[in-house]
C-alpha cells in the first residue's frame, strides 16, 4: 500500500514540476541552466580542490570559463588566441617581457600562414585571408585589449605577407 501511495506522490510531484516547467520560457530555462551548470562545475572544481585532485579541476575551471565567456571568448577562441601566441614565441616573434623595437623582424610565409591558420598547399583566396585575419583580429584587437596590440600588428603584417604571396 505505501508503494501506491509513494508512486501517486511522486507522479503529483513529476506533474506540477512540468507544468510549472512549461510556463517558463526558453530564455529563462536556459539562462537558469547555464547558472546551474557553472555553480555545479565550481562546486565540482572546489571538492576536486580540496581533496587533492588538481588535475581533474583544471578542465571544470575551463568548461565553467567557456559558459561564462569572458569578455565574450569562449574556450575555442581561447585555445587558438593560445596557439597563435606559442606560434609566435616558438618564431621568436613574440616575448611577453620583449619590448616593441625587438619584434622588428619580417615573418616568413609559412609563419605567415600559420598564424592566420591558413594552409599553404591549399587554393586561397584574397576573402579567405581577410575571414581569416578578421576572425582572428576580433579576438586581439588593441580596442578589445591594450595589451593585445603587439599581437596585432604581427597579424597585420601575416596578412600583408599573405596577401602578396597569392597575388
Amino acid at each position: 500500500m505505501n508503494i501506491i501511495i509513494y508512486t501517486l506522490v511522486i507522479l503529483t510531484i513529476f506533474y506540477f514540476l512540468m507544468r510549472f516547467i512549461s510556463n517558463i520560457s526558453s530564455k529563462k530555462i536556459s539562462k537558469s541552466l547555464r547558472v546551474l551548470i557553472i555553480l555545479g562545475l565550481v562546486v565540482m572544481a572546489i571538492l576536486f580542490a580540496l581533496g587533492g585532485r588538481f588535475l581533474l579541476t583544471l578542465p571544470l575551471t575551463l568548461a565553467s570559463l567557456a559558459l561564462l565567456k569572458l569578455k565574450g571568448l569562449s574556450i575555442f577562441q581561447l585555445i587558438s588566441l593560445f596557439r597563435l601566441i606559442q606560434t609566435l614565441r616558438k618564431s621568436g616573434r613574440f616575448s611577453f617581457n620583449q619590448s616593441n623595437s625587438n619584434n622588428i623582424s619580417s615573418i616568413s610565409v609559412s609563419e605567415a600562414y600559420k598564424i592566420l591558420n591558413l594552409d599553404m598547399n591549399k587554393k586561397i583566396s584574397k576573402d579567405d585571408v581577410n575571414k581569416a585575419y578578421i576572425k582572428i583580429q576580433k579576438k586581439i584587437h588593441p580596442d578589445i585589449s591594450p595589451e593585445t596590440s603587439r599581437l596585432s600588428s604581427i597579424v597585420n603584417e601575416a596578412k600583408d605577407i599573405v596577401l602578396n604571396d597569392i597575388s
